[in-house]
């Protein structure tokens, strides 16, 4: 199983962090457009966990002989997941050390401008503005970012490992082909 979780989350944590890390060192350092990288990104994730199905449905057919249970499936579904949410995180660690995207910077702004867009008094700006400096300053501590960087994807991972175990627990459903 161990080897099943670490192939699959490997191709998982591949399929989202190259292009994410790609997109990162290429991104224009003006961009204003948060919502077509975070649905890109976020769909992206969902196509690279398509792994968890195919790992879970891999698992069943081949070792577990075409059944498994839920608790199992899930369990496996979990693992590749977290696998994949690590390479997430060190392809996004990679892209915060070598891209000239200031993210920070950038996130930091993009609050200040939606309190802006909001119609936010002089008072809601300041404050606006400190949660801005907070957040840097926390961000700025790995401690912190690779939590938070791992709990982005992971609640996707959890959903589709959750979708694949109720799935694949059903015998009937993908059937292991047999040899004629």
């Amino acid at each position: 199983m161990t080897g099943i979780i670490i192939r699959y989350g490997i191709i998982a944590g591949l399929i989202v962090g190259i292009p994410m890390l790609w997109r990162m060192l290429t991104a224009d350092p003006n961009s204003t457009d948060p919502l077509g990288g975070m649905l890109v990104g976020y769909l992206t994730m969902l196509v690279a966990l398509t792994a968890v199905f195919l790992g879970v449905k891999h698992y069943r057919d081949k070792v577990l002989g075409g059944a498994i249970r839920f608790l199992p499936a899930f369990g496996l579904g979990l693992g590749i997941s977290a696998v994949a949410c690590v390479l997430y995180v060190i392809a996004w660690e990679i892209s915060l050390a070598y891209s000239d995207f200031d993210f920070i910077a950038w996130y930091s702004n993009y609050m200040i401008e939606a309190a802006k867009a909001q119609g936010a008094s002089a008072e809601q700006l300041a404050k606006a503005a400190a949660d801005a400096r907070d957040f840097a300053d926390s961000y700025a501590n790995p401690l912190v970012r690779i939590p938070f960087t791992f709990i982005e994807m992971f609640p996707v991972g959890l959903l589709v490992s959750l979708i694949s175990a109720l799935v694949l627990k059903n015998s009937r459903v993908l059937p292991a082909r047999t040899s004629a």
